[in-house]
């Protein structure tokens, strides 16, 4: 069963997000606009620890990205804004929300932009890959 999140962003930056407990693997689509969309595995014991893989994704090539649980998911708008969905195999839960920072050079994930983003305040919270609470 899929659960549904639809999100409008006018925000530049996300940081990356999963759950630690009610984890979500998640299929993400854009409507309209454009994102770059970056997924890094955050499962300790995983061969590909740390590691991360980009797309570019738009409403126009109505291409898809799945993120498995135990990797965090973030995003970079690249156009004025974009509608973004997510159709999730579990619900959302707050309390068990994570972030490692967008930025964390431990990770070295290639954002194309230049400058620096407009990044919300919780995202700028989120901790370094080496302090986050992962997934065994």
């Amino acid at each position: 069963m899929f659960k549904y999140a639809e999100f409008q962003f006018y925000i530049f930056s996300r940081g990356l997000h999963y759950q630690i407990r009610q984890p979500q693997g998640k299929l993400v689509r854009v409507l309209s606009g454009q994102i770059w969309d970056v997924v890094v595995d955050v499962r300790r014991r995983s061969p590909t620890f740390g590691k991360w893989v980009g797309a570019t994704l738009s409403g126009e090539d109505k291409r898809m990205v799945w993120v498995p649980v135990g990797f965090a998911h973030g995003f970079l708008v690249l156009s004025d804004s974009a509608d973004v969905l997510y159709k999730t195999t579990d619900f959302y839960a707050p309390e068990h929300e994570r972030c490692v920072l967008w930025n964390d050079p431990a990770l070295g994930i290639e954002w194309p932009l230049a400058g620096e983003p407009i990044v919300s305040g919780n995202d700028r919270a989120g901790k370094r890959l080496g302090e986050a609470e992962l997934f065994d």
